[in-house]
């Protein structure tokens, strides 16, 4: 149940408090393209556990094995850097404005400085197997909340 616009607001809230402050820390929500190299973990496989959805019930929840509901991150098998819940479970936000890829290989791209819709990926509970997929993204207005929505945080530093 948070938009993209409560989840910026937490990243700000989290990079302001004192201990953060001292540390140097600043949070804030994944680029789309930082999403999906976390979520690939060194593979170019549909998911990182492979080529195919049939694997998707040991480290993932969708539609077909969720119980029509979210779980608690970390009871499925995290990939291979460690990190749980990169397919199915929630949508989560990234940074990143939508547009549609125009084709070709980029590396590292970023989305459009401005927009309507705000980037998800990882697909949730309510959603079908493919869309828990590495590469599946989807939009929303960053306003948007639902029980299906989420997101993790990147914590950099002050330079």
């Amino acid at each position: 149940m948070v938009s993209w616009d409560d989840a910026e607001a937490f990243c700000r809230k989290l990079s302001e408090l004192p201990a953060e402050k001292a540390a140097g820390n600043v949070y804030r929500l994944p680029t789309e393209a930082e999403w999906e190299y976390a979520c690939r973990a060194g593979t170019n496989s549909e998911y990182s556990f492979g080529a195919h959805e049939s694997n998707l019930g040991e480290y993932g929840w969708c539609m077909e094995n969720s119980d029509e509901k979210p779980h608690p991150v970390g009871s499925k098998l995290p990939n291979a850097w460690g990190l749980h819940d990169m397919h199915g479970n929630i949508d989560e936000w990234c940074s990143d404005w939508f547009e549609d890829h125009t084709g070709g290989a980029v590396t590292d791209p970023t989305g459009p400085a401005s927009g309507s819709l705000r980037v998800l990926r990882g697909g949730s509970w309510k959603s079908n197997a493919g869309s828990a997929s590495s590469a599946n993204r989807d939009r929303l207005a960053p306003s948007f909340r639902d029980d299906w929505l989420g997101f993790r945080v990147v914590r950099g530093t002050v330079k």
